[in-house]
């Protein structure tokens, strides 16, 4: 049997009635003050509902649906809910389903058919009073947790938004709910800036929770990417059935930050090493090359061999895949001294070192019969490659009938190769490169049928290398062929070699016997070499039947 509430036991909760007919709004408020609650105003329309509800702030709204004026009851609790977050309690004499199901959408906490029976507003009133007190004592905890939350339905739809998760995602409760989770928690990789929305989909068919992996991007409404961390679990209702899921995630910046700044300090120890050999390095341009011959090798080489295998160590970690801000920029820019420094030192020890085995003949030439024709088509085609991805043009011109020439193959196809390298590393885009090569003494070929060596007779073979669009100032001219000399570049980032290309190119020309001119103007740089023919020289002559 019912009994009512003992009296003055409510009082303190305000409830405020909306209802358009007034002998039914009255009765309403005599029924909630016989059990002892307060009703601060009554309202006959949906847009006065919206304003004594901000007025007097009640602990709870009965609102009648159907209500006279632009604004229904369903309308005006969604505004009041939306604004004040206070709870509404339907009363309706209409409880069709067309019109159940809209009252659904706005989740009212409770649902009462007129005419209302005193006894079933009061359990009404309680349960939804408890449920709104439940719900509010979650809500604040979600909401002082220090990381994000995000509550969808079973359909992917955002419910609710702690303020952590409004902050980092820029959208807010209100404008989010019901929109799909993707637009509100865009997530994407960043190794390859593709999305990963699908992770929650997949909590949903496997039931099961999935972490966020570590090189996860998040896309706020408005910002900067943020990185983020953590995971998503689905949420069960008490049958076991799949009802939605909570996504849990944190700002991860200031850890990668750490763990990024930990590893740096790793890593500039040894820096700080590798640097001081580099610089170390750098007086031996003044040191003797006898001395360098036995000691330069080592220290450029363990360089080399510990860059690649701190690099693949680094590769292994995604530490260089990393967008995150200074302190990677710093590491990358150390990181890219070591590289082109200790490859270019050990290039320049290279270069010192054959310069003195070219100067002191450690090694005898290996004369050989060079075709032209062929050798000259082989040594330029990675030339015509970098021609084509630079935009330059590349023009190859060999005389017809050129006899063989008896040099040393190895020694002229390096000559070749650093004029080239020089040409197609100076010449701007749209400019041409060409290799020119012709008989540049007396000599030429004897009858058919004779054999090979005895048809080849003294002469000397002219090579010449261009490029336009660059000139060497006249003052600049004397000057290149000296060790460790640069010709001022207007493009500094360009200077990457040892300073020991021509030298070297000039050392093994005179090797040859041969000699070297240079001539620039406005129209370009010419480089021409004279190559003779050693077969007289009484040198043994090797064949190359591979020519």
């Amino acid at each position: 049997m019912y009994t009512k509430p003992p009296p003055n036991l409510k009082q303190t909760m305000k409830i405020l009635v909306v209802e358009d007919e007034r002998i039914i709004a009255i009765n309403l408020k005599e029924s909630l003050e016989s059990l002892g609650y307060t009703v601060p105003a009554i309202a006959a329309s949906g847009e006065q509902a919206i304003e004594k509800a901000t007025e007097f702030r009640p602990d709870l709204v009965l609102m009648d649906i159907w209500l006279k004026g632009t604004i229904d009851g369903i309308e005006a609790a969604q505004q009041i809910w939306d604004r004040l977050k206070i709870p509404t309690i339907y009363v309706t004499g209409h409880s069709d389903q067309s019109t159940v199901e809209r009252a659904k959408i706005t989740a009212p906490f409770g649902y009462i058919l007129k005419p209302v029976k005193e006894q079933a507003l009061y359990v009404a009133i309680e349960t939804a009073l408890q449920r709104y007190e439940r719900e509010q004592l979650l809500s604040a905890i979600l909401r002082g947790i220090g990381d994000g939350v995000i509550v969808t339905d079973k359909d992917c739809r955002v419910q609710f938004l702690n303020q952590v998760a409004e902050s980092l995602t820029g959208w807010q409760l209100a404008e989010a709910r019901d929109r799909e989770l993707t637009e509100v928690f865009n997530i994407v990789d960043e190794q390859t800036q593709q999305p990963v929305g699908d992770m929650l989909k997949n909590v949903l068919e496997q039931e099961t929770i999935i972490y966020l992996e570590e090189q996860i991007l998040l896309i706020p409404k408005q910002g900067k990417p943020i990185p983020v961390a953590d995971s998503i679990a689905p949420i069960k209702n008490n049958n076991g059935a799949i009802a939605g899921a909570v996504l849990v995630f944190r700002d991860a910046t200031q850890q990668r930050l750490a763990q990024e700044k930990n590893c740096a300090l790793e890593r500039a120890r040894q820096l700080e090493y590798d640097i001081a050999e580099l610089q170390c390095l750098d007086l031996l341009h003044d040191e003797s090359l006898s001395t360098a011959s036995l000691e330069l090798p080592t220290s450029p080489a363990k360089i080399k061999l510990a860059v690649r295998i701190l690099e693949t160590i680094l590769d292994q970690q995604s530490l260089f895949g990393s967008q995150l801000r200074s302190d990677v920029t710093v590491i990358a820019r150390y990181w890219q001294i070591v590289q082109e420094q200790g490859k270019q030192k050990l290039n320049l020890v290279n270069d010192l070192l054959d310069i003195r085995a070219i100067e002191t003949e450690v090694y005898p030439l290996q004369l050989t019969l060079i075709q032209f024709s062929e050798w000259m088509l082989d040594l330029v085609k990675p030339f015509a490659a970098w021609a084509q991805f630079q935009q330059q043009q590349l023009h190859i011109n060999i005389a017809p009938n050129l006899p063989p020439l008896v040099s040393d193959q190895l020694s002229l196809t390096r000559i070749l190769k650093e004029l080239l390298n020089n040409a197609f590393q100076y010449t701007p885009a749209g400019e041409d490169i060409g290799v020119t090569v012709r008989v540049g003494g007396a000599g030429g070929a004897g009858g058919a049928g004779e054999d090979k060596e005895v048809l080849i007779q003294q002469f000397t073979v002219e090579i010449q290398v261009s490029n336009s669009g660059v000139e060497i100032p006249p003052d600049e001219l004397t000057k290149i062929f000296e060790p460790f000399y640069r010709i001022p570049s207007p493009y500094p980032w360009k200077q990457g070699g040892t300073g020991l290309g021509l030298t070297m190119v000039k050392t093994l020309v005179h090797r040859l016997q041969g000699e070297i001119e240079v001539m620039s103007d406005r129209d370009g740089t010419m480089f021409t070499i004279f190559i003779p023919s050693l077969q007289s020289q009484g040198t043994e002559v090797e064949h190359d039947h591979d020519q």
